[in-house]
């Protein structure tokens, strides 16, 4: 079987992680991503650590996150002779992903205008932390900045404590997601068209997208919902509770599943209760609801609830670390840890991309290159620059 995106070439001048993380989606899907990286340096993800594999010489845990199925090339492009490099692979070409600030690449020939000249196929996505365009389009974004911008942080937290950030880079994260997707559909319409064009994604707009229900209960409503902690500001109990001898997170989403959830504590009177019958009276009466679930669930451990609740198909589960999460039974089955061969550690590990397809399988993941793994080969093959002109050069620190 043959990979989804098998015969398409993407062109990655993207660092750090909003744009790794979209191109890193496509080569697992079959691309080929030539991952083009300052000579000597490289990405500077390679260096934000510990931890590390073997030491600080060895690839970052952060690098490993973005990386893998890429191919790395180290081509300095603020030379002529850099630029011209770049010009030629984007010639063969079928997307270029970037995350420079606005207009940060014209200088250099390599925006998207310069570049449909040579290739009117190309798709040209950009990555930026506002835009291309509005008052704050030159001002350089990055993900702790977002999350506070776009109002997560004004709903993360507990109520009665100062705003939080997520756990992870979730702004990046969602914003590769939301590029990657959008690569994809300008594919489908150069396929139907033959047109290449430019993408543009912000990291502000893809947050605010994201914010979902919490977005449309301002706009409809007109008031900022608040931090609630683990609870949810429409739907009770869906919410983390303590158990005598930890947590659990119990996620009732109807009336049916409420009526269960009580049973399993045997207090089924709570079911029939007007305060609590539908969801819009428990979602009122949060406060004494949640009182009564807690002094419940505190009688017995978590895993007495939990196996309960499973019988009862009562949507519930633990609060893992992430060892006991790789350590789960089904993210084992479903093989989301790898373990990948590497050129220099001999393997490093990974997580595997989340996708199942039924007739163009993920491609065989491959660990994320040495700095300038490729370039000699890649650039021999896919440019016919022989072995005498590579190292001239390499001896001008062009390519690395």
């Amino acid at each position: 079987m043959t990979a989804a995106l098998n015969g398409i070439r993407v062109l990655d001048l993207s660092r750090i992680l909003a744009g790794p993380w979209a191109t890193q989606m496509l080569g697992d899907f079959g691309a080929e991503i030539i991952k083009i990286e300052r000579p000597g340096e490289g990405d500077d993800t390679r260096r934000w650590g510990p931890p590390f594999v073997d030491g600080p010489d060895s690839p970052s845990a952060y690098f490993l996150t973005a990386n893998r199925n890429k191919k790395s090339v180290c081509i300095d492009f603020t030379t002529a002779e850099g630029q011209q490099l770049i010009r030629d692979l984007a010639a063969k070409s079928d997307v270029l992903v970037e995350n420079y600030k606005v207009g940060g690449l014209k200088k250099y020939g390599l925006d998207y205008d310069s570049l449909k000249a040579i290739n009117p196929r190309l798709i040209y996505c950009s990555i930026t932390g506002f835009g291309q365009d509005g008052p704050y389009a030159q001002r350089l974004g990055y993900d702790f900045l977002i999350q506070g911008m776009s109002g997560l942080m004004s709903v993360t937290g507990p109520p009665d404590g100062g705003p939080h950030k997520a756990g992870v880079a979730l702004a990046d994260i969602i914003t590769g997601l939301y590029a990657g997707n959008a690569i994809l559909a300008a594919l489908h319409h150069r396929d139907q068209t033959g047109e290449g064009q430019q993408i543009d994604v912000a990291l502000l707009d893809c947050m605010v997208a994201a914010m979902a229900n919490q977005s449309l209960n301002r706009l409809v409503s007109g008031r900022d919902p608040g931090r609630l902690g683990n609870a949810h500001p429409s739907i009770v109990p869906y919410d983390t509770f303590p158990t005598a001898d930890g947590y659990i997170n119990l996620a009732v989403g109807n009336d049916r599943q409420f009526e269960r959830l009580c049973v399993v504590l045997d207090v089924p009177d709570l079911a029939g209760d007007d305060r609590f019958a539908t969801n819009r009276a428990r979602v009122a009466n949060r406060v004494e609801l949640t009182a009564r679930l807690t002094a419940c669930l505190q009688l017995a451990p978590t895993t007495h609830w939990l196996d309960r609740l499973e019988a009862a198909d009562v949507p519930a589960g633990p609060i893992n670390s992430l060892g006991q999460t790789f350590d789960d039974p089904q993210v084992r089955h479903r093989g989301m840890a790898l373990s990948m061969p590497h050129p220099v550690q001999g393997t490093v590990p990974g997580v595997a991309s989340p996708i199942k397809f039924s007739q163009s399988p993920v491609v065989d993941s491959t660990a994320p290159p040495a700095l300038g793994e490729q370039t000699a080969a890649l650039l021999g093959d896919l440019l016919g620059l022989c072995p005498d002109a590579l190292t001239a050069l390499r001896e001008k620190a062009i390519i690395g």
